[in-house]
């Protein structure tokens, strides 16, 4: 059986739902299908759509000071899903393909959005292309990364963008890294009374 989805072994928001609990945040982890385990002290909702994750994040943001959307949520999902297999037949098949919710601007375009985080993947272009979707989004920091650099592996290189400017890190392990957006990011939180 065959689907259309985007290729992530989750091991990056695995990480950082690590580094955050370890900072003492109380975590929930919207995940789709991967192959890990929630880490401890972490609440895991298991979601296999796009749409799924829309609702269980929706569901989860009542009380949130921070949303990190670093899910790779696949930009389009076929119009229509098959109740069965399709048989091959050795005719030209076209699937319609739908946009699927953008689950962190809906977050960030709330009137009660937390400090919300975003990611990049990119191919390429990734200043230009990060620091753009930060502005469009009206977000306060994404993580930038080349795709080459990091998905699927078990270290990654990534960019900070906040309004200050770019914050490279160096290449690390995930759990480094993730450590490192995590202190980032608090250090741009607001006060709390």
């Amino acid at each position: 059986v065959r689907g259309i989805t985007n290729s992530s072994s989750g091991k990056m928001a695995y990480s950082l739902a690590r580094a955050c609990a370890q900072a003492g945040a109380d975590v929930t982890l919207v995940s789709g299908p991967v192959a890990l385990s929630a880490p401890a002290g972490v609440t895991r909702v298991s979601v296999k759509s796009a749409l799924q994750m829309r609702d269980a994040v929706s569901a989860a943001l009542p009380g949130c000071d921070v949303f990190i959307g670093v899910a790779a949520v696949a930009d389009y999902r076929p119009d229509t899903a098959a109740e069965h297999k399709i048989k091959k037949s050795g005719d030209a098949l076209q699937i319609t393909l739908t946009p699927n919710p953008d689950i962190l601007a809906e977050v960030a375009a709330r009137r009660d959005a937390p400090f919300c985080v975003g990611f990049a993947a990119e191919s390429r272009n990734l200043d230009e292309y990060a620091e753009g979707k930060r502005r469009a989004k009206k977000l306060p920091l994404v993580v930038g990364n080349l795709v080459q650099d990091g998905l699927g592996g078990d270290d990654n290189q990534v960019v900070l963008y906040d309004a200050a400017g770019r914050h490279p890190l160096p290449r690390a392990p995930k759990a480094d890294v993730a450590r490192a957006i995590v202190a980032h990011l608090a250090d741009l939180l607001p006060p709390r009374p």
